[in-house]
């Protein structure tokens, strides 16, 4: 080892640059529990929450959000009455 190292240009935080953002979430203590049952064997529970997110964003993407449904239904069935 050497007696002296130069930290003049280093930095703090991690080392590791990640797309990924650390926040703080409440979930029912049931829904977490199920995730980690899944993971039971080795795996990160955490991982499977956001593959969760990922697919519920992917299943809606492009579709027409519900509000815009409602109101079209109901216009179309103001229409058949009146």
């Amino acid at each position: 080892m050497r007696e002296h190292y130069d930290f003049n240009n280093a930095q703090r935080g991690a080392v590791i640059q990640s797309n990924k953002e650390r926040i703080t979430i409440r979930l029912d203590s049931d829904v977490v529990q199920w995730f980690r049952d899944q993971v039971a064997g080795g795996g990160n529970y955490q991982s499977l929450i956001n593959a969760a997110l990922q697919q519920h964003i992917q299943s809606v993407e492009g579709k027409e959000p519900l509000e815009a449904v409602l109101r079209r239904v109901i216009r179309e069935e103001i229409r058949k009455v009146g």
